[in-house]
């Protein structure tokens, strides 16, 4: 079956990428809002929030549930980082991000409640996606939506939200993401070896970048990153998928080729991902 679904290809989506006007400024590329981080999982929710920063978002911010969260990160200091409740209601994001070490708690699941409700463009991640596959009136929520969602499952969290086995997620990934945008009414990422997109109108495109060095903590956060980054900067929320999944295999790829095929971070990811969409644009 996969034969017939076409694959990403760079020339498809650098044709999204525009020139960036002489009179632009931050304001001109989109506001991005991170929301995750509980006690012990911090990191994640900055490494999407550094991903959107170095992606190109005009402004980004950090909302982190735990308790003895910073309120500056000491590497990216650019991010304005607050507590998740005040974020959420203080911040009007062109996008917003949520669930990278987010936990599931009673707070968090609040906390999605409240962003599900928001008439803004979506990124689902990780415990986001736990929490919707636990509470199927957060399901009924996600369908009602008008605005944007894109969710970037990992096999076992596909196989939650479709109360399968991950088993019989891997036998039949396509098949599989096209019934989470089908369920959900959303746009999807099936991520692995082979990431499969779906579009919000039911379009299924394999992805062919990417090695198992990418095999590490974080790299799903860095991809919600991305994919956040470019939805602020204009890009529809498909566009934005594509193109953001394509290039994150694409520097995992170029780290590959320096010869980085074990010990690869997320955070050389974002740096490579970095480096090459300018080339892209401006080659």
């Amino acid at each position: 079956m996969s034969k017939h679904i076409p694959v990403i290809r760079q020339k498809q989506v650098t044709a999204f990428l525009k020139p960036r006007p002489p009179d632009s400024h931050k304001g001109t590329f989109g506001t991005v809002l991170v929301v995750g981080g509980a006690s012990g999982m911090v990191g994640a929710a900055l490494l999407a929030a550094r991903a959107a920063l170095k992606l190109g978002a005009g402004c980004v911010h950090v909302g982190l549930l735990a308790g003895d969260a910073p309120v500056v990160d000491m590497v990216q200091p650019e991010l304005m980082l607050h507590r998740a409740e005040s974020a959420l209601r203080l911040i009007k994001p062109d996008v917003l991000a949520i669930g990278c070490g987010m936990s599931t708690s009673i707070p968090a699941q609040k906390l999605l409640l409240d962003a599900l409700r928001l008439d803004t463009a979506l990124v689902l991640d990780a415990d986001a996606l736990n929490l919707l596959a636990r509470h199927p009136d957060l399901q009924d929520d996600l369908r009602a939506r008008k605005s944007a969602t894109v969710i970037t499952p990992h096999p076992g969290e596909a196989a939650r939200l479709l109360d399968i086995t991950t088993a019989k997620v891997q036998a039949a990934r396509i098949e599989s993401a096209q019934q989470l945008a089908e369920k959900l009414r959303c746009s999807v990422v099936l991520k692995g070896a082979g990431s499969v997109c779906v579009t919000r109108d039911g379009k299924t495109y394999l992805n062919k970048t990417g090695n198992p060095g990418m095999s590490a903590p974080g790299m799903g956060d860095i991809l919600t990153g991305m994919i956040a980054a470019f939805i602020a900067q204009g890009l529809d929320a498909d566009q934005a998928l594509l193109l953001a999944v394509h290039l994150h295999g694409a520097a995992g790829d170029a780290l590959a080729e320096k010869g980085v095929a074990v010990g690869m971070t997320a955070t050389e990811i974002t740096e490579w991902a970095r480096w090459l969409i300018n080339q892209w644009q401006f080659q």
